[in-house]
């Protein structure tokens, strides 16, 4: 009879981890809905980031291009200016 009984409450216990272990696996699939839910927002984000990143890249290469066309004008007319200088002298 001891034997009986103590294969009733093993079974019971085994129906409680049952029970716990589905309850731990709907909280589980929550959670990752949830985490997947917030990584389509953050490569969202990420997109937009580097979307950003790009058009600042352009940016920047339009504005140092300007700059650098300033320079060689300005050079070429440092160097006439150099040039008349010795002619004339």
């Amino acid at each position: 009879m001891k034997y009986a009984k103590e294969e009733t409450m093993n079974n019971k216990d085994l129906q409680e981890q049952i029970a716990k272990l589905k309850e731990q696996i709907e909280k589980t699939k929550k959670e990752r809905a949830n985490i997947e839910e917030k990584n389509v927002k953050l490569q969202d984000e990420i997109d937009s980031l580097w979307a950003m990143m790009d058009e600042m890249t352009a940016s920047d290469i339009e504005n140092w291009s300007h700059i650098l066309d300033k320079l060689e004008k300005d050079t070429i007319v440092k160097a006439l200016m150099v040039s008349k200088n010795k002619a004339e002298a």
